[in-house]
């Protein structure tokens, strides 16, 4: 088996036991909370009938995040949730209904003299944002020195206020826990660290819209049969979290394997699933710069040990090729959209028995997780 595919046998027989009443009505919450916002309405899911012949999968279903509330990318579902209850339990308000509006909380928070502070490589800081300035207070983003002038415009778009520091994303979250404390300002971070776990929930919550719709989504184009496979990129884990948790949860009638995806220069989840223990890697460049994480959240991490089925590598010239067949396809992604595809065709190419121990045959009812809309990037050689 290639290196570049980690296969975990024992994540088939994994059950997430929070499929509660409780987490129901969670997610119900968070659904009435999203439509509230400006813009919501469900996101497409597109067939990729040429690819599903050609590997020999019953269907490829991409859930396209390209346009998420405005924004290119899924990130919103999360940071809105997610700044909205840091702000509410910050206030003493009791939010977790979703039933106060946006525009109440916000004057309470500005009364208040509210600001919000995170990090980003690229779309959740956008994300956090934007959701700030929806609640009329002021945000700082903290940015890598990687990340692309027009990225950080982007940000500063939202009336955001953009810190670049010389170095990684992993070297950004010491200076913002410092910051945080010293400001009493609310850090809104989809990564879980020591003393910080219950903000990167709420960005786990959050991503159920889409999982929702895309369960919908799914039964309605294959004639009610339900998901078999999820790929999706990794990152700091939580989308990665939420994805292997929804389709592995107790509750859930029919089961998912679940294939993630991550960038060969920034593969903590890879290194960590082969070590049996969370590892911190040093990170190198990559067009998927939403990915480029060294660190697991250390609340992703228990779920993603358990139940992710494969971890799946790929360089930054199969990630392009993806964002090209994508394109031409009609489907416009950036690069950490594209990765999910890319992640597919090399567990399916691969000779070692990875698609028979995967189920990726002629019944395989496989979702991509699209991310991110298009961006520009350096083409790789």
């Amino acid at each position: 088996m290639a290196s570049s595919i980690h296969l975990a046998p024992d994540a088939r027989g994994w059950t997430h036991e929070g499929g509660s009443r409780a987490s129901s009505n969670a997610a119900a919450a968070v659904l009435t909370f999203h439509e509230t916002l400006p813009g919501y309405g469900p996101t497409a899911l597109r067939a990729l009938p040429g690819v599903a012949r050609e590997l020999g999968l019953g269907h490829v279903l991409v859930k396209d995040e390209s346009s998420r509330f405005g924004l290119p990318a899924f990130k919103i579902l999360g940071a809105s949730w997610a700044a909205y209850r840091a702000v509410g339990w910050r206030l003493g308000v009791p939010v977790a209904d979703g039933q106060i509006s946006v525009a109440e909380l916000g004057a309470r928070a500005r009364r208040a003299g509210v600001e919000i502070v995170t990090a980003t490589e690229g779309n959740c800081g956008r994300a956090v944002a934007r959701m700030a300035r929806l609640m009329g207070v002021p945000a700082r983003v903290w940015v890598p020195s990687f990340m692309p002038e027009a990225t950080r415009e982007l940000i500063r778009g939202e009336e955001a206020e953009v810190v670049v520091v010389d170095g990684s994303y992993d070297d950004l979250i010491p200076i913002l826990q410092e910051e945080a404390d010293d400001r009493d300002t609310i850090l809104v971070l989809d990564v879980g660290f020591e003393g910080y776990t219950d903000i990167p929930k709420y960005f786990v919550q959050g991503y159920g819209t889409m999982l929702a719709e895309a369960d919908e989504q799914v039964l309605e184009a294959t004639g009610q049969i339900a998901a078999t496979h999820a790929v999706v990129p990794c990152g700091a884990g939580s989308v990665a979290e939420a994805v292997t948790a929804h389709y592995k949860s107790a509750g859930r009638g029919s089961r998912a394997a679940v294939l993630a995806v991550e960038p060969t220069g920034a593969a903590c989840l890879h290194a960590s699933l082969k070590a049996g223990r969370p590892v911190t890697i040093q990170t190198e460049e990559t067009i998927m710069n939403g990915m480029n994480c060294g660190t697991l959240s250390t609340t992703a991490w228990p779920v993603l040990e358990a139940g992710i089925d494969a971890s799946i590598v790929i360089s930054d010239a199969e990630c392009h090729a993806a964002v090209q067949e994508l394109e031409a396809a009609g489907i416009h992604a950036g690069p950490c959209g594209a990765a999910a595809l890319a992640a597919l065709r090399k567990a399916c190419a691969e000779t070692a028995g990875v698609r028979e121990e995967l189920g990726l045959d002629a019944s395989a009812v496989v979702v991509l997780y699209c991310t991110e809309g298009p961006r520009e990037y350096p083409v790789p050689a």
